[in-house]
């Protein structure tokens, strides 16, 4: 019986105006983007070019992917 390893990514999803499309950006994982005209449908394309990547890396080169540990929002004035 072989066990299945879950790994959780986080994206950074942001809305391209001018082309009207959702952008995803894995940061981190070579790669890793993709875009959407919907969240559904980024989201989905998300999980396929995550597995894509998965599978073209070594495991070791998995295991040093680098760790996500939160985001900072700035202020600035101008």
């Amino acid at each position: 019986m072989s066990s299945v390893a879950i790994l959780k990514f986080t994206a950074e999803i942001t809305r391209d105006k001018e082309i009207n499309q959702y952008i995803g950006i894995v940061p981190g994982l070579p790669g890793g983007h993709t875009q959407a005209p919907t969240l559904d449908e980024l989201y989905a394309n998300l999980q396929e070019v995550v597995q894509l990547c998965l599978e073209e890396m070594t495991p070791e080169e998995i295991n040093q992917l680098p760790e996500f540990i939160g985001f900072q929002q700035i202020s600035v004035a101008l």
